[in-house]
């Protein structure tokens, strides 16, 4: 394996120094700089991502909404990143104590890596089916998600990101139109899965539209005359502003856009898309490690789950072979046990309860963040996957596990414990509600998000349900091993279709050959990767380390290891590059002994 941080870096990062940094007479004022350059990053970071900052619970932005894919936004960006690393360069590091060198490390990280990124035109390919700002802008606009619409002002702000929307629009159409001039556009079979989700927003009366829902769930406190002022603001920003905007932007994918996409899959067709999926395998992973090296990681695993697959098969006594499973699996009426919508979410709070004695023995620090079950809201639900959607900084706004349910008569049941392990509780529910929680760090590490971490330890997490009391019917093991093959083969299928000329039609099958989903599933999840090149390399990179990590410190500290410290371990410094929690770890290892 390769690694960004080599040689005598890495030496530092784990040995730190071997005289006393507190004698160091520049060590203070050099941390009092540090400090600083963090705290004017936070607050600059936070003005030019106001999306980000109403998640986060910070009201201040919420009117604002800028248009990052102008060119001048864009070089504002560079420039910040620029600015800050500079500035960090400047400091140090040998200076600096132990727990400064970590934000440091992390922070150094985090400036390169953006700053790399301005180098590839991914601007040119500002929407796709899967997220992007015309859909989240309609979650935020729906009242039912970070937006908070419960005061005059609340309402008001959010009239001002109508006006910044319809701006933004446009430069995604321009942005498109720069893109099919110079061959960087989406594949064919993506555009054709968007222009549904944006004609829904094509509503022929202003109360049906999703935009709508916040004026009649209008708060009681409301005076009549404030109810009649902003009723009418919000009819006219919808009729004049919204659906308009929605309507250039479809007409252009449908009449424009679509003919002119292309019919290969992988990005490496794009000019300079070979250099692009590198830097997002960089980006993704938090390594260094090569596609080739990714994908012979993956065909590996692929195997492995295999022969586990064929256990559990046996185990349960079907004579068929494993495709035959299965299918059996997708059509087998008792694996579809549920009638309402209510009944799954039910059963994912069951879950919850069975797993609660369990956890004490394997965590030691638990999330002051509230933690709910939801459905996906209706407007996005087709095209949703199940996820996690953090709380707020303050704790006003709960941790939310999101849960699509098209046809409850068809929701499968046999991953439902896996999944909960995953998106909710130990996995995104303690890790980015814990991060969040660290009030001693700077605060650009409480809502930094590594994919590599992040979804590596939701992904482990899954590995924990025999631990937590779970996984007691063979079924729902077998659908953990399922999800951990669903990781395992996006390594192979990635790679394949980015930097091996594989088709959708060739990666498609390639799940369908590996994996117990339905052709639909497997063809959402194929479109998924291709307009999000390398993300889905994150999970099983990161599972692997940490599952690395945790025997290699077994090993090393034998009688002594414990699952619950070392898991305290992983999660007490929050989400960074693999690198550096390599590191981390080797050190408390060593610490330990």
């Amino acid at each position: 394996m390769k690694y960004w941080v080599i040689g005598c870096w890495l030496f530092l990062l784990l040995v730190r120094c071997s005289a006393p940094q507190a004698d160091n007479p520049n060590n203070g004022n050099n941390g009092v700089i540090l400090d600083s350059v963090f705290e004017a990053y936070y607050e600059e970071r936070l003005s030019l991502y106001p999306l980000q900052a109403t998640s986060l619970g910070d009201s201040r932005y919420n009117s604002m909404l800028p248009n990052d894919l102008s060119e001048a936004y864009r070089e504002k960006l560079k420039n910040f990143y620029a600015k800050y690393l500079d500035q960090i360069k400047a400091i140090d590091r040998a200076t600096l104590n132990e727990a400064q060198q970590l934000n440091y490390d992390i922070f150094r990280w985090d400036m390169e890596i953006n700053l790399e990124g301005f180098q590839y035109a991914t601007h040119l390919l500002p929407v796709n089916q899967f997220w992007g700002l015309p859909l989240s802008f309609a979650q935020f606009g729906s009242g039912a998600s970070d937006q908070p619409f419960k005061t005059e002002q609340d309402y008001d702000d959010f009239l001002g990101r109508i006006n910044g929307f319809t701006v933004w629009v446009d430069t995604a159409i321009a942005n498109m139109k720069k893109g099919i001039q110079q061959g960087v556009v989406q594949p064919k079979a993506i555009v054709v899965k968007v222009l549904p989700q944006y004609e829904s927003f094509l509503v022929n009366k202003v109360e049906e539209s999703l935009f709508y829902q916040p004026v009649q769930n209008m708060p009681d406190t409301f005076s009549d005359s404030t109810r009649t002022r902003l009723t009418q603001a919000y009819k006219a920003a919808i009729q004049e502003k919204v659906i308009p905007a929605y309507q250039r932007l479809y007409e252009f994918m449908k009449n424009t856009y679509l003919p002119a996409s292309r019919a290969s899959t992988g990005i490496s067709d794009i000019p300079g898309g070979e250099a692009i999926y590198r830097y997002l395998v960089k980006y993704w992973t938090t390594t260094e490690l090569s596609p080739d090296e990714i994908f012979e990681r993956g065909q590996q695993e692929v195997s492995r789950i295999r022969q586990e697959m064929e256990k559990v098969k046996t185990e349960v006594g079907f004579e068929g072979s494993l495709q035959e499973f299965f299918n059996y699996l997708n059509t087998d009426q008792k694996f579809f046990p549920f009638d309402a919508d209510e009944e799954v979410l039910a059963a994912y709070r069951a879950i919850e309860e069975k797993m609660k004695p369990h956890l004490p023995e394997y965590f030691s620090t638990f999330p002051k963040t509230a933690f709910e079950v939801r459905q996906t809201e209706a407007f996005r639900e087709a095209s949703a996957s199940a996820e996690y959607q953090p709380g707020t900084l303050d704790g006003s706004r709960p941790g939310i596990f999101y849960v699509p349910i098209l046809e409850p008569e068809e929701y499968n049941v046999t991953q439902m414990e896996s999944l909960f392990l995953h998106e909710a509780i130990p996995g995104h529910h303690f890790q980015v509600s814990l991060q969040q929680e660290m009030e001693e760090v700077p605060g650009f590490r409480r809502i930094n998000y590594y994919g590599a971490y992040g979804e590596g330890w939701a992904l482990y997490c899954e590995g924990l349900g025999k631990e937590l009391g779970l996984y007691t019917d063979p079924y729902q093991y077998f659908g953990r091993l399922s999800s951990e093959m669903h990781r395992a083969v996006r390594l192979v299928v990635d790679v394949g279709m980015h930097t091996k000329g594989w088709t959708r039609e060739q990666a498609i099958a390639y799940s369908l050959e590996n994996e117990a989903i339905s052709e639909e599933e497997a063809t959402a999840e194929i479109e998924r990767y291709m307009v999000i090149p390398a993300q889905a390399l994150s999970y099983k990179t990161g599972e692997m380390k940490i599952l690395q990590l945790r025997q290699e410190a077994r090993e090393t500290m034998g009688d002594t290891f414990s699952m619950g410290a070392f898991h305290e371990e992983v999660l007490k410094e929050g989400g960074m590059p693999l690198e550096i929690m390599e590191a981390q770890i080797k050190q408390w290892m060593q610490e330990a002994l």
